[in-house]
Formats: C-alpha cells, structure tokens, sequence
C-alpha cells in the first residue's frame, strides 16, 4: 500500500532539544493516537557531509544549533489529513507559539507520497 509521508526539518538551539524532546514525546503520542502510521523525531548527529547540500546550509544553523529532521507516516494524504484535523483540534496541543523552544518560522515542512515503500 502507498503511504503518505509528512516531514519536517527544524533548526533548533541545542540548549532547548530536551524540552523540543519533552513536547515531541507528548505530540507523537497524540499523533498515534489518532492513527498515523508512525512518528520519528530525530536531532542531528552527523552533520558534516560532503556531498549535497548539508541540513546545515539549508537551514542556515546558526552557532549553538542542531538540526532536527522528523516524520510522520500515514495510509495516505486522505489519512493524513483526517489524522491531522483531528490533532489540530486536541487542546494537548494547543501551546503558545512564543513559549516553543524553536523559532516556527525557520521549520520547513512538506507532504510526500512515498515513492519507495520496502
């Protein structure tokens, strides 16, 4: 079966990934709860890359920041989007945008079919 892939990379101060990781935590469970497929929520490690275009760049890091690449994956967009009204709606998530430990302006983020599902 195709799936349908939300992702998202997220430029972040190292200082706040473990309260990123605190809210991540609680968001992944909402998120299957309400039935996607799976959610991965993963901090930079190996950002020194020679070939391409590294996360780095093309998010412009700033001194002091880490890149965190993330996931979600669902039965289709028609899934997702049901998925996701749904979890727009949970008051679990409802935060203050000026309180989160990332700066929203500087994720990028995207809805993929998935062109390889093995």
């Amino acid at each position: 079966m195709a799936k349908y892939v939300d992702g998202f990379v997220i430029p972040i101060p190292k200082k706040n990934l473990q309260a990123y990781r605190r809210i991540a935590q609680k968001a992944g469970k909402i998120w299957r709860e309400y039935g996607a497929l799976e959610y991965r929520e993963c901090a930079g490690d190996d950002l020194k890359v020679q070939m391409g275009v590294p996360f780095t760049r093309l998010v412009k890091l700033k001194p002091g920041e880490t890149v965190v690449f993330a996931w979600i994956v669902y039965k289709s967009r028609a899934h997702r989007d049901s998925v996701n009204a749904k979890v727009m709606k949970d008051p679990r998530l409802h935060m203050d945008p000026k309180a989160m430990p990332f700066d929203f302006k500087r994720m990028t983020y995207g809805g993929f079919k998935a062109l390889v599902d093995l």
